[in-house]
């Protein structure tokens, strides 16, 4: 019997697919999904697969609010849209940031 290992689940990295204005696919790693009872919205932080870094060594970070679909194993990003919701991603990008440098 054999038994084969997923290494990225083991390591619990998770990919989405996003579908840009002009309809094209890109992956995406999934960062960090941030629960919010304030707005009663989930947030996904993501990078696209195989981004370049830039001078300092960091890559581009994208936000989306995430509503799962009702068989919980996919779902709809949709823009961020408000100012409050704004600051809000701010404030977990700096201390996911922050807990990246310790």
């Amino acid at each position: 019997m054999t038994h084969e290992h997923n290494h990225e689940e083991e390591l619990h990295v998770q990919h989405i697919t996003v579908i840009d204005e002009n309809g094209n696919e890109q992956l995406c790693e999934v960062i960090h999904v941030h629960e919010s009872p304030e707005f009663g919205k989930s947030y996904v932080f993501y990078s696209m697969v195989g981004a370049e870094e830039d001078e300092d060594g960091s890559v581009e970070i994208f936000v989306s609010s995430f509503v799962p679909s009702e068989n919980g194993e996919d779902g709809e990003l949709t823009p961020i849209e408000t100012e409050a919701e704004w600051d809000m991603v701010e404030d977990v990008l700096n201390a996911l940031e922050d807990e990246n440098e310790e």
